[in-house]
């Protein structure tokens, strides 16, 4: 289906990952510039490169040094190829081990903000000033040149801090280009693909669409089934087969009783108007069930986990019986959570955790799996919502963890806590969006903590619960700062918390980036 169609039609410049924290960075900025990407782990056979029709390689930093015994190596079809080739960080390293130069450990090394001085603005550095701030994260550095290399900037730390090759085909930079501290890195990239490359621009959100509609519709030849929370990932997937194929599709929304308030009610009404009918579980008991008396996060991640398989398998099975020609499940899979299942299996980057889509329900669920997201970033997802027609309120909704409020409630999940935070969180959202302020955060949501604090409410003394508030703001989650809310605003809602909220006498904000901190609290 996509697979084939992508293989057989789109050029790809082909990211090569020798385990970078930053690679996947890559691949959205070479998108953000109209090219289609994929990534492949470095030492990816040829017969899977070829069929993806390379046009191109960028070969990503990592953590290991090219000297080291076991050091991951450009694979010889890269040389062979004839393409042209940037390698970033280690990638220029690599270039430069094995075309014949000299990589040695640097005295000084180098992380974070420097200054990149210009020689020649050739290729990646035309048209860009003669210093800018690049950003750097490496201990090795390139000490001689291979043959018919010459440099083309320098850092105080690094003589040779971007080369290429006289024939204009290997580029290196020893900065990262891709990270947005990186002054006109941006540009770096456009000016390889489309001067060194001499590509045109091939991606674009609305002719995919179109693709995806296309090839859900020639493919299912039965009824789909899709695990529907509300969220943004799951919403397209239910929009495009609702267009694709309306009459076979039968969208399952399992209400866990540890959503938002309202929030079931909502999701339904959501889908009605577009003319979606879902099928509606309430399993709020058997959660609250499973989760008696447990404190432990990830206890409480692994029984809601297993619990919500258990509801929907049950579910499915049931529709298949009643139906009897139920062949697929459609899952809202992206890029970055099989890019993150597949790290584990290779060896140049750390171990990741495997993402729930990818690694668990479909196991235990006899239906085919159709995943047309799956080469999409998170950005590009609610493009392609929109393009489709869902509604802002859907997509502009503010990323839910799967086990839902048990995790924002530190501590014992009781009915009694999952309706004070829900109260809680419902009014810190509704201010936010009275206030004009919750599209200009990532995430924001209450805590209820497992403390309780003296208060003064009339003449009375109280002792009762805190509800912390986080509010972030992000580019895609990996990195966060704290939200600076406006301190009336945040006055307003804390006032608001306490009059309305029983059983709560305080309000905290919480101040901590990530890192150190994570966005959740569990």
């Amino acid at each position: 289906m996509l697979e084939e169609k992508r293989n057989q039609k789109k050029e790809t410049v082909v990211v090569l990952d020798f385990g970078s924290q930053y690679t996947q960075l890559i691949l959205r900025r070479v998108r953000e510039l109209g090219f289609y990407c994929e990534l492949l782990p470095y030492d990816e056979p040829w017969e899977n490169v070829e069929k993806l029709s390379p046009v191109a390689f960028i070969l990503s930093g990592g953590p290991s040094s090219v000297y080291d015994e076991n050091a991951p190596k450009i694979p010889q079809y890269v040389f062979d190829s004839n393409l042209p080739v940037l390698g970033i960080c280690y990638g220029l390293q690599a270039i430069v081990h094995q075309l014949g130069g000299k990589v040695e450990k640097s005295t000084h090394r180098e992380f974070g903000p420097a200054t990149l001085n210009v020689i020649k603005h050739v290729g990646i550095f035309q048209n860009l000033p003669n210093s800018f701030t690049v950003w750097m994260s490496h201990s090795d550095r390139v000490e001689v040149l291979p043959e018919n290399f010459e440099v083309i900037a320098r850092s105080e730390n690094s003589p040779y801090a971007a080369v290429r090759s006289i024939d204009d085909r290997f580029y290196g930079v020893q900065f990262h280009p891709e990270v947005a501290h990186t002054q006109f890195g941006k540009q770096i990239l456009e000016n390889f693909l489309k001067k060194v490359a001499k590509l045109n621009p091939n991606w674009k959100i609305s002719n995919l669409a179109e693709q995806i509609i296309e090839d859900l519709r020639r493919k299912i030849d039965g009824r789909v089934i899709l695990g529907l929370s509300g969220g943004v990932d799951s919403s397209v997937v239910a929009m495009l087969l609702h267009k694709a194929v309306p009459d076979k599709f039968i969208p399952i929304f399992v209400d866990t009783g540890l959503l938002r308030k309202n929030e079931c009610i909502e999701v339904v009404k959501q889908f009605e108007e577009i003319g979606i009918h879902i099928h509606y579980v309430d399993a709020s008991e058997k959660f609250l069930e499973v989760l008696d008396g447990v404190e432990d996060p990830e206890e409480k991640r692994k029984r809601i986990g297993h619990t919500f398989i258990d509801v929907f398998y049950e579910e499915a099975m049931k529709l298949k019986e009643k139906y009897g020609d139920i062949k697929y499940l459609a899952q809202g899979t992206l890029y970055p959570d099989i890019i993150e299942s597949k790290v584990a299996e290779r060896k140049a980057g750390a171990k990741i955790k495997t993402h729930h889509n990818v690694g668990g329900l479909p196991e235990k669920l006899p239906f085919e799996i159709i995943e047309p997201l799956r080469y999409l970033f998170k950005d590009e997802v609610r493009m392609l919502g929109q393009e489709i027609g869902l509604p802002s309120s859907i997509l502009k909704r503010h990323p839910f963890p799967g086990p839902g409020l048990a995790v924002r409630i530190i501590g014992s999940v009781t009915r009694e806590a999952v309706k004070t935070l829900q109260e809680a969180d419902f009014i810190f959202i509704e201010e936010l969006k009275k206030w004009d302020l919750y599209d200009k955060v990532w995430q924001a949501f209450a805590v209820l903590l497992p403390i309780k604090s003296v208060g003064v409410m009339g003449d009375y003394r109280t002792y009762e619960n805190v509800i912390a508030l986080r509010a972030v703001t992000s580019e895609d989650g990996m990195t966060a700062d704290w939200a600076k809310l406006p301190h009336d605003f945040l006055n307003h809602v804390a006032k608001r918390i306490v009059n309305e909220v029983k059983g709560v006498n305080r309000v905290v904000y919480d101040i901590t980036s990530k890192p150190p901190a994570t966005i959740e609290w569990e």
